[in-house]
């Protein structure tokens, strides 16, 4: 089986989370013969702090053209002043879930 799939480490635990998870997917991959194409890209307050938007445009099209998203965490203190113009959760995972047309994520 191949598979694309984004990687959106995003802010707090969500790299550390998204690393493991990474190596269960490679773990799929040698065990059952699995080709996963993985393609890292900004989400969330870091990609707000490097580009001012937390769901870029190299983003949305990377999660499009992908089989499968993987998520990490959004948001954190350094981002949660309700007076921000821009804000991770917001215009950043309630803009992606719109986008791609999900409810939820989990």
């Amino acid at each position: 089986m191949k598979a694309n799939i984004t990687i959106m480490s995003g802010d707090g635990v969500g790299p550390e989370i998204t690393q493991e998870a990474v190596k269960v997917l490679q773990a799929i991959e040698s065990v059952f013969d699995h080709d996963f194409s993985l393609n890292e890209v900004l989400f969330g307050g870091i990609a707000i702090d490097e580009t001012g938007t937390p769901y870029p445009e190299e983003t949305q099209k990377s999660c499009k053209n992908s089989d499968a998203v993987l998520l990490g965490a959004v948001g954190g203190p350094k981002w949660s002043d309700p007076n921000m113009k821009v804000r991770p959760e917001k215009e950043g995972l309630l803009e992606m879930r719109a986008d791609l047309g999900i409810y939820a994520n989990i």
